[in-house]
């Protein structure tokens, strides 16, 4: 090449090339999304799942398998054949649907393997177990719609749990939960949530309002100093448990909860409750601490349609204030202490039981004392 030579080089505009590229990257996702949408429609993952499932039948012994089996009936409510001809006839029958896993004993410390390949269970309940964490494959479990795993040993919530949009119930109580992934707000068909005896929770996140037709919240037993903000948008609620907290007062919108029928407030320290409560026209009845209430509204305490109950503690009134300090500095150490105190839902449940039995009742008493009762055998 003759250094004279002039070397003619293409040149357009970069705008152009960087068009078309997008144009190119956008229809390429497009077809990746519908192939993606295509695949989750088809049989051929649960058909791949059944032959790994058969792969991994294979490499176990005849005892080990038959252990499988049993597992696997006893962990279904319905009957289940495993790895036989009869097990591609079961899929269509639909009492399949039914099918529910349990799991209980302190003997587990992780999920089984196996479980992996259960992916047309609907209901998982797992507790007294020391499992601490959801098993990865949980977002495959899509046709959940109960998830019960209470006084287990769980400390986070993992953020494929917002996959599963057909969850209609989450039990998480009396674990070890600090904080709630937003991701579950994806979760719009829930009906009820339960997060009970966790051991540093204190808020909720906001994404959480979008779960509308929630009709059960259940806080109590936790460190939770107001009420979350996402709780006040769903619009749906009927039972809000707000038990057993820090609350000192409640903001002056809970009457956004036009649907509000019940409400627990008993073992917080409020010493009002605000009127706009009284504009609840559905709230049937109010559970507070009459040991620290000192002003209530008459259109609540008073209200005829309105079953409003005060629970005492007997103990906490005869304690002196030299007592009550000593108490509280006893209280702060135990806090500052890394050491967690595992929580007992016995009293709870108590409770529940006993203002039940107050729901059938014509009228109820004007403050109810709670007495602790000892047995020595």
């Amino acid at each position: 090449m003759g250094l004279g030579r002039k070397l003619d080089v293409p040149v357009s505009d970069l705008s152009l090339v960087r068009d078309m590229w997008e144009v190119r990257v956008k229809t390429h996702r497009q077809k990746q999304k519908k192939e993606q949408e295509r695949m989750e429609q088809s049989a051929l993952p649960k058909i791949n799942q059944q032959w790994q499932y058969r792969i991994y039948c294979k490499t176990l012994k005849t005892e080990e398998l038959n252990l499988l089996h049993r597992y696997l009936e006893r962990s279904a409510l319905t009957g289940v054949q495993v790895n036989t001809e009869a097990e591609q006839q079961d899929q269509n029958d639909p009492e399949e649907s039914k099918l529910i896993f349990q799991l209980d004993g302190d003997q587990w410390t992780d999920f089984p393997r196996e479980l992996q390949w259960m992916t047309y269970l609907r209901e998982w309940h797992v507790s007294g177990t020391k499992i601490s964490r959801l098993p990865e494959y949980l977002a495959l479990f899509t046709q959940l719609t109960v998830l019960e795993i209470p006084k287990n040993t769980i400390a986070e919530l993992p953020a494929e749990i917002g996959k599963l949009t057909g969850l209609r119930e989450l039990n998480v109580s009396y674990n070890r939960l600090s904080k709630v992934p937003p991701e579950l707000g994806n979760c719009e068909n829930l009906k009820r949530l339960e997060l009970t005896g966790n051991h540093n929770l204190s808020d909720l996140p906001f994404e959480l309002s979008s779960l509308k037709q929630l009709v059960h919240l259940d806080v109590a037993e936790n460190r939770f100093m107001t009420i979350p903000i996402c709780a006040l948008r769903m619009s749906g609620l009927q039972l809000l448990d707000l038990s057993n907290n820090g609350l000192t007062d409640l903001p002056q919108d809970m009457d956004r909860l036009e649907q509000l029928v019940t409400l627990f407030l008993h073992k917080n320290n409020l010493s009002y409750l605000p009127h706009c409560l009284g504009k609840i026209s559905t709230l049937k009845m109010i559970v507070v601490n009459g040991d620290a209430l000192t002003c209530c509204p008459t259109t609540l305490c008073r209200n005829p349609d309105i079953k409003f109950i005060r629970l005492c503690d007997r103990a906490s009134a005869e304690k002196t204030e030299e007592e009550k300090k000593k108490e509280k500095n006893k209280r702060k150490r135990w806090r500052e202490e890394e050491e967690e105190v595992k929580k007992d839902s016995r009293e709870k449940e108590f409770i529940e039981a006993y203002i039940s039995s107050l729901k059938d009742r014509d009228t109820v008493p004007d403050s109810t004392t709670k007495v602790s009762i000892s047995c020595l055998l």
